[in-house]
């Protein structure tokens, strides 16, 4: 990749409305699994993947703002809706559930969006179809896999790739927001590397009421100009060029402004699955999946499972074999079958100058098989919240 003459690399924000649907759809997935678990001891089939965040209508003004019409979001997808307990069907709270989930993602996620006044939260649930309730149920200690799908990832990142996503963390950090307050959370970054030139055009709405006048708005675009520009000291050697909020008209005093620190209050929509893939990025110069891993299960949902398992052995293969330059993975399942027992996982390895594919066959073998043997820990990993997802 970094031989290559031309990279493309994308980050939607934690803020960002795709972002933010993806987020809403993992958080009652997770919230389910741990009722299923605490109630019936077991997780039980659902998938939450499909979700939609229709904006709202804002009038952001320096030094106020506000809210006109509410942001609409909803999730929608497969539940068990009850389930026996002591040999009594017990219905399980599916609403309350997603509706408690989603307030606490959205009240962790902004710190100026009033969850009661800027957005309307709904969902669309229904009890699961029985041919995946019996797929789910029907594995023997190894889940079957609910769906034929790949999972797909590589190692390492390029230097683009790091630069883009360390500069919409670092943008969404506690520190920045202590020291930068007036920074949303809305934060784009596109990543453009032309040999060895990078830019950076970011998105980064500043909030209204925090941001008394143009002036002040201009003093913390050059702020983030700059201190984007010192995180990639760190990263590359690369010329770096930062562009922030390119669509501002200064003169006439156009610039991107919130008044809750999202694009989605005033028109900006978000889909489950639209925003990054498992590495945290949308790269087109890469093979990537276009399969949402937000609210699928993690118990034998292999479109979730196995895109995880990709990144997780490409990274290990990458780290710990000598010679190996980059690492490309795809494990590809069959509804029905183990997942332990992929239909084909598939590794293409570009070797270091020297360096043979008999030397390194072995080792890479050995980090497929131990991954394809403990796939069921990323399914607690995930209801965890300890693997990134998107």
């Amino acid at each position: 990749m970094e031989e290559r003459h031309v990279e493309i690399v994308e980050r939607k924000g934690r803020g960002h409305p795709d972002y933010v649907i993806d987020g809403a759809s993992e958080a009652v997935s997770r919230e389910l699994c741990k009722h299923y678990r605490k109630e019936f001891g077991v997780v039980l089939h659902h998938n939450i993947d499909k979700g939609l965040l229709v904006g709202g209508r804002a009038h952001p003004v320096f030094g106020g703002g506000e809210v006109i019409d509410p942001m609409y979001l909803v999730v929608a997808g497969r539940a068990m809706t009850s389930f026996p307990k002591n040999g009594v069907d017990t219905p399980v709270p599916v609403g309350s559930i997603s509706l408690k989930a989603i307030r606490a993602f959205l009240q962790e996620t902004f710190r100026f969006l009033d969850v009661d006044r800027h957005v309307i939260i709904d969902y669309r649930i229904k009890q699961s179809s029985m041919d995946l309730v019996s797929n789910f149920q029907a594995g023997a200690g190894m889940p079957l896999s609910n769906d034929t799908s790949f999972g797909v990832s590589y190692a390492p990142l390029s230097q683009t790739e790091r630069l883009v996503l360390e500069a919409e963390s670092y943008l969404n950090s506690r520190k920045v927001k202590k020291e930068l307050p007036e920074v949303g959370e809305d934060i784009k970054v596109m990543g453009l590397r032309k040999d060895s030139h990078i830019l950076l055009t970011i998105a980064a709405p500043q909030i209204s009421s925090l941001t008394p006048d143009l002036d002040h708005y201009i003093s913390v675009k050059e702020e983030v100009t700059g201190r984007i520009k010192d995180v990639a000291t760190g990263i590359t050697k690369r010329d770096v060029e930062v562009c922030v909020n390119t669509a501002d008209d200064l003169d006439r005093s156009i610039v991107y402004l919130t008044v809750t620190g999202t694009s989605a209050e005033q028109g900006d929509d978000g889909n489950t699955g639209r925003g990054n893939r498992v590495h945290g990025l949308i790269t087109p110069c890469r093979p990537m999946s276009l399969e949402a891993t937000a609210g699928k299960n993690p118990i034998n949902h292999v479109g979730k499972i196995y895109n995880v398992l990709a990144r997780q052995m490409a990274e290990k293969v990458y780290s710990e074999v000598e010679g190996i330059s980059e690492v490309y993975i795809k494990v590809l399942s069959q509804i029905g079958k183990p997942i332990d027992q992929p239909l084909m996982t598939d590794v293409q390895l570009i070797l270091s100058k020297g360096v043979t594919l008999h030397k390194v066959r072995g080792d890479v073998e050995s980090i497929v098989d131990e991954g394809l043997a403990d796939v069921c820990k990323i399914s607690e990993a995930i209801i965890d919240g300890k693997i990134l997802l998107f």
